[in-house]
């Protein structure tokens, strides 16, 4: 081998490496060969001069490729060794075995030469402190990785012209098979096409992933294992919210075939590492499409319609579907005081309600910075909603309609013109261009090149046409409008309409709703902004707290004061009844309702002493008072305030609840004690 000089005894008395690298799997198993010869440099290491005992072989890597070091334990163990000065020489078959990549092998190359560190190939001995075997090293690194280039571009050549033809072959998704003829197919087998179909059909009605995974709950779904024991076999399990994103995402299902959907990029992480990821490309940036180009579940409008429907759906970008639960507004409602969304809560009784709980949470909530009902809101805004679209605002609607149709023709109807002027031109061009005779080429040639200006010309008109039109959004037909209108307040108030649907319907004309600030805690002033620009206030009054309407009328408790203190609790009720009213639970007042009535208000019984009348405010069985000093034992204990004073008042049989006058109280003692 030449360059055998180079070797000192300083080299021998350290370790030789023997690093041996297959670049993929497929070569560790077929060229076994190659392997076999880079395993024989041992045999090279101890005919140089070193002992048996040091020589070491680092095959960690086979079956790794030398593109980057970064998942390559193997090389970092060979460097990391160098670095610590134990190797005198470093063995390989040739210098694309260490690295493929040329900053790699130009620190290993630099560390070799600190720690004075040899490299041996198949064509000599390195000495890494020599300049020229230092310039050689470095351009057999260059050239390997031109050559890793060169390769990887003829590949990737190799495959783009197959996909570009519709013929690369790759791993379908589930609910396709290739047939023996190598075309794409729907698979044959029912279930699973049933199973695709389905998913696609649960999507359209629920809107959500998640409404998908709740509607295949309990019924599995296939899925086709690619690699592993498992390969090419039909498998059947749970169908996951993950699995529904990839399915609704991928337009093999439109029938598209669709080639560089993902690139590989390689980025450097913030502790340093070097990884790489794929990056999905925008649907503008796929390199190849192909539409029709096999059997579809969904035509190509309905997945795009698919993907601005999941698009809607992601709310870490801002966007607020429509969720579970009744309330209406739910994501489009807004505090008018701090500016900020207000949140849904749903209480354990099933009440919602919406709070400006963010502004309370970073303390920058105002005065005016409410919680209220849902229901309050919902019933105003979908009261005003049922109300635009009654037949008299259908009918400005389809005036306002045709107006904007007018507008937008006479805007378009320049470009149109255009476009008119520049076909005209081109023909008139074509025309001239074979009325010329095939002889005359200096003519024809003219011509020629005048038909391609005047195509160019046509092509730009038409684009600008096609801009001006996609400009603006599409209007409604008449008819469509019409029937939106014909049933809907029997279709809102339906009890087959689920929350979600109403949601929908309402987000179609409003776009949001505000919580004006009210300084009238009893009232609420509720902003709507239509989608045509348009706003709306509404003042409610707010829902009384259950004490609020549970509360007894006023006049009840009127009269029950005039009446209270000279009648007893069924004298009292007789009268309530007869005149009319109720308690706040709306029920007929009885004997324990006046009782209940005196306490709350404090209407003393009839017939009471001024001692009893000045301790009736308290309230019953918390008087208060000690027992008098004329009272004995048990009997004071068990006697009702006032008996020791008043014997005979007439409270106990009007004031109690039970006991001889069915008042309510005990039975009062026979006796008092002197």
């Amino acid at each position: 081998m030449r360059g055998a000089e180079k070797i000192t005894s300083g080299h021998r008395e350290r370790s030789a490496l023997i690093y041996v690298r297959q670049s993929s799997l497929a070569q560790v198993r077929d060229n076994t060969e190659s392997t076999a010869r880079q395993y024989g440099l041992v045999e090279e290491a101890v005919r140089l001069g070193w002992a048996r005992s040091a020589v070491e072989v680092i095959d960690a890597d086979l079956g790794l490729s030398g593109r980057s070091a970064e998942h390559r334990s193997g090389y970092k163990e060979l460097v990391g060794r160098v670095c610590l000065g134990e190797v005198g020489a470093i063995f390989g078959l040739e210098a694309s075995r260490l690295a493929r990549s040329s900053a790699d092998l130009s620190r290993l190359l630099e560390l070799a030469r600190l720690t004075d560190t040899l490299v041996v190939d198949a064509d000599g001995i390195y000495d890494l402190a020599n300049f020229n075997d230092r310039l050689l090293l470095g351009l057999k690194g260059t050239m390997s990785e031109a050559e890793l280039h060169l390769l990887a571009g003829r590949l990737q050549g190799a495959k783009r012209a197959a996909a570009e033809r519709g013929e690369l072959r790759f791993p379908l998704p589930v609910g396709y098979v290739y047939d023996d003829e190598g075309a794409t197919v729907m698979d044959p087998d029912a279930e699973v096409a049933a199973a695709v179909t389905d998913l696609f059909a649960a999507f359209r009605a629920g809107g959500s992933a998640y409404q998908v995974v709740a509607a295949f709950k309990g019924r599995r779904f296939p899925l086709r294992a690619y690699g592993g024991v498992w390969a090419g076999q039909l498998r059947w399990g749970r169908l996951t919210h993950s699995r529904v994103l990839g399915i609704l995402a991928n337009p093999a299902y439109a029938g598209t075939y669709v080639f560089g959907r993902y690139h590989s990029r390689r980025v450097v992480e913030p502790d340093g590492t070097v990884r790489t990821k794929l990056v999905e490309l925008a649907r503008q940036e796929w390199p190849v499409v192909i539409h029709d180009h096999h059997p579809a579940y969904i035509s190509w409008d309905d997945y795009l319609a698919d993907q601005a429907r999941l698009q809607a759906n992601t709310t870490n970008a801002g966007a607020r579907p429509p969720r579970e639960g009744h309330a209406l507004c739910q994501g489009i409602i807004v505090c008018g005081s701090c500016g900020r969304p207000m949140s849904t809560r749903y209480h354990r009784n099933g009440h919602a309600a919406y709070e400006c709980s963010a502004s309370r949470a970073d303390q920058t909530a105002t005065d005016t910075c409410r919680s209220i009902s849902a229901v309050s809101i919902d019933d105003a805004v979908a009261e005003r909603l049922l109300d635009a679209l009654n037949p008299e605002e259908v009918a400005l609607a389809l005036a306002a309609a045709d107006e904007v149709a007018d507008r937008r023709a006479r805007r378009s109807r320049a470009a149109e013109l255009a476009v008119e002027r520049a076909r005209y031109q081109a023909d008139r061009a074509e025309r001239a261009f074979h009325a010329c005779e095939p002889e005359n080429r200096l003519v024809a040639r003219s011509l020629e090149s005048r038909w391609e200006s005047r195509l160019a010309a046509l092509a730009e008109a038409e684009k600008a046409l096609t801009q001006a039109q996609a400009a603006v959004p599409s209007l409604p037909s008449r008819t469509e409008l019409q029937a939106l209108t014909a049933n809907v307040s029997g279709l809102w108030h339906a009890p087959t309409t689920a929350a979600r649907d109403r949601k929908r319907l309402l987000r179609t004309l409003v776009a949001d709703v505000t919580l004006l600030p009210e300084p009238d805690l009893a009232k609420a002033r509720i902003g709507i902004r239509w989608h045509t620009g348009a706003t709306d206030e509404v003042v409610i009054a707010r829902r009384q707290s259950v004490v609020q309407y549970r509360r007894t009328h006023p006049a009840a408790v009127e009269l029950a004061r005039r009446l209270g203190p000279t009648r007893s609790n069924a004298e009292l009720a007789a009268r309530l009844n007869e005149v009319g009213y109720r308690t706040g639970a709306g029920r007929p007042f009885d004997n324990a309702a006046v009782a209940n009535l005196r306490q709350t208000h404090s209407i003393p019984p009839p017939a009471c002493s001024a001692t009893t009348r000045s301790r009736w405010p308290r309230r019953l069985g918390a008087w208060g008072s000690a027992p008098t000093p004329s009272m004995s034992g048990s009997r004071a204990a068990s006697s009702p305030p006032g008996a020791a004073s008043t014997a005979g008042c007439a409270c106990r049989s009007a004031q109690t609840p039970s006991g001889p006058a069915n008042s309510g109280w005990p039975a009062q003692p026979r006796s008092l004690g002197t």
